[in-house]
């Protein structure tokens, strides 16, 4: 689960700023929202509103580019151009990610402080959660000379054998401009058994969905999970959109490409065993997606059909690159929201109703709201004020985001206003009331007629 974040010079964030899942005491409304962590609190669900510019889409950039910079061991691209533009002086600043977060019932704080594209702190915490006091598992520094120290918690630094570790990580594999989590999540040593925890909630349990994003490896999903065909066929039935089944197209590589293709056969054979999972997934277009995987000790090649039932009870299969921008979008949240109802799972999305017509996403998130039984966590940025219902959200899960006089993103919870829990908040939001809204005056001043171009 997402506890907190928090940001400092990336993007549109100046100064430090936090978002969290903390449920406010003062708040009884929807209590079900609310999951019990060991003694500690955390909400289940947050949308994030604000007008175009303000910078809630940067919240979702900035966690992305976090999780991108731990999985893949560098520095996805030059951070330098991501620094907050109005900064008060030339000088460096650094820019500060931290996050807190619970994993497998263990929670834990990780902080990266970057200075010019070298990371100049790296810290790994066991987090007391307001509880206890923070416990050390490592923390990492890196001087103006791009020399690195490590200093680990006390029983490894006690440790001969976890001493030669540290020495070779240090000579061999630790460089400046790249993060630690990875590389410590991969020992195996006794004391640093949570570090693999605290990796694993980036790379499983954290799931960000951006405006671009299409379905991944949907087709071999549903080839291989009948649970998943079953729950995503009711789901997109539910919706009215004329969807009846889904299914899964499967080529042998030999019929796909043509047996006399040999090089074609050979490169994707060689890609897939060499992946990971025995398993790539190949975006043609803007949505058209093929699955190459490796089953039987076959390479098969695989892409999804939908089923759509037309007059005289006549149906026909449509690829996904015929499918509206909608139908594809809600195919994204399929897996999403199966897995925030039955796993521990974190999902941010951005733009959640983009595509979509607001009485559907309301329906959608509606359901998810009232469900008492659901596991996962859903954070989301949206423009749809008729989510904005106090029988669908705590006003602690409704946060805004806003420019303030010096171009830097504030952000702010509705539980701020202390509003009473019968009061019209959808009103309050297009009224300005809290802000976070477009400001109109200078549009009706303006006379485009001025600038006829005959």
């Amino acid at each position: 689960m997402l506890v907190r974040l928090v940001i400092e010079n990336l993007f549109s964030f100046g100064d430090r700023k936090e978002f969290n899942t903390i449920p406010n005491k003062r708040l009884k409304t929807l209590g079900h929202h609310k999951y019990n962590l060991n003694g500690f609190e955390v909400l289940k669900i947050s949308s994030i509103y604000g007008a175009n510019g303000a910078g809630k889409s940067n919240l979702i950039k900035s966690l992305n580019l976090f999780q991108r910079l731990v999985i893949r061991e560098e520095i996805p691209f030059n951070l330098k151009n991501t620094e907050f533009k109005f900064n008060s002086n030339d000088s460096d600043n650094k820019q500060i990610f931290a996050i807190e977060f619970v994993q497998d019932d263990t929670p834990f704080y990780y902080g990266i402080e970057l200075l010019n594209n070298i990371i100049c702190t790296e810290e790994l915490y066991l987090s007391g959660l307001g509880l206890n006091e923070d416990r050390l598992i490592y923390e990492r520094k890196t001087d103006e000379d791009e020399v690195t120290t490590i200093k680990f918690l006390a029983d490894f630094e006690k440790d001969e054998k976890s001493q030669i570790l540290k020495s070779v990580l240090l000579e061999e594999f630790v460089k400046p401009n790249e993060p630690i989590l990875k590389l410590i999540s991969n020992r195996e040593n006794k004391f640093l058994v949570d570090v693999k925890k605290a990796f694993n909630w980036f790379s499983e349990t954290l799931q960000i969905i951006t405006p671009n994003s299409r379905p991944s490896a949907l087709a071999h999903r549903i080839d291989t999970d009948k649970k998943l065909k079953d729950y995503a066929e009711e789901l997109m039935s539910s919706f009215n959109i004329g969807v009846t089944s889904l299914s899964s197209e499967k080529k042998s590589v030999e019929d796909f490409f043509g047996e006399d293709n040999s090089e074609e056969i050979d490169k994707w054979t060689k890609r897939v065993e060499e992946s990971p999972k025995k398993m790539i997934s190949i975006r043609i277009d803007r949505s058209l997606e093929i699955v190459i995987v490796k089953e039987d000790k076959k390479i098969w090649i695989k892409s999804l059909q939908i089923e759509h039932s037309g007059g005289n009870n006549e149906t026909a299969l449509f690829e996904l690159d015929e499918e509206s921008d909608g139908t594809i979008r809600l195919l994204d949240f399929v897996p999403a929201f199966q897995d925030i109802i039955f796993k521990k799972k974190v999902y941010i999305i951005d733009e959640i109703e983009r595509s979509i017509h607001p009485l559907l996403i309301k329906e959608l998130i509606n359901k998810f709201s009232l469900d008492s039984k659901t596991k996962g966590q859903l954070i989301f940025t949206t423009h749809e004020s008729n989510l904005l219902n106090q029988n669908i959200f705590r006003q602690d899960e409704i946060w805004f985001a806003e420019k303030d006089k010096s171009g830097s993103t504030d952000l702010y919870s509705l539980s701020d206003f202390k509003e009473h829990k019968t009061i019209d908040i959808r009103k309050g939001y297009l009224n300005g009331r809290y802000g976070s809204i477009p400001f109109l005056g200078n549009l009706k001043d303006l006379n485009w007629h001025l600038y006829d171009i005959n």
